[in-house]
C-alpha cells in the first residue's frame, strides 16, 4: 500500500469522528508531530505499532510497542507521532475524536 487508508466511518460534524485506519509499514514523516485540539481514543485492532507521545507532566517522549486489543486516549495538545507500523500485515486502527 503506497498510502496509509484513511475511512471516516462516522462524522459529527465537529462534536464526534470515528475513523478506521489501515497501515501497512506507514509512520509519521521524519520530525512531524500530530497536536490536536480534540481528545482522541485510539485502539490497534490487528498488527503491530509503536506510538511515541511527549509527556505532559515530564515533556520526555516515550515510545509505546501496541499490539491488538492495545489502547490509548490521548487528550487535546499532546504531541504524538506513529513511529512504525508491521511491514508484513496491515495495521487496523479505529480511532474516536471529539470535543
Amino acid at each position: 500500500m503506497p498510502e496509509e487508508l484513511v475511512e471516516i466511518l462516522a462524522d459529527g460534524h465537529g462534536h464526534l469522528r470515528i475513523v478506521r485506519l489501515v497501515s501497512r509499514g506507514h509512520s509519521s514523516p521524519d520530525g512531524f508531530w500530530y497536536d490536536q485540539e480534540e481528545h482522541e481514543w485510539v485502539v490497534l485492532l490487528s498488527g503491530a505499532a509503536v506510538l511515541s507521545y511527549e509527556d505532559g507532566v515530564s515533556g520526555e517522549v516515550r515510545a509505546i510497542a501496541m499490539k491488538p486489543g492495545d489502547w490509548l486516549r490521548i487528550p487535546p495538545h499532546t504531541r504524538h507521532r506513529v513511529e512504525s507500523t508491521a511491514p508484513d500485515t496491515p495495521s487496523v486502527w479505529l480511532a474516536v475524536h471529539w470535543g
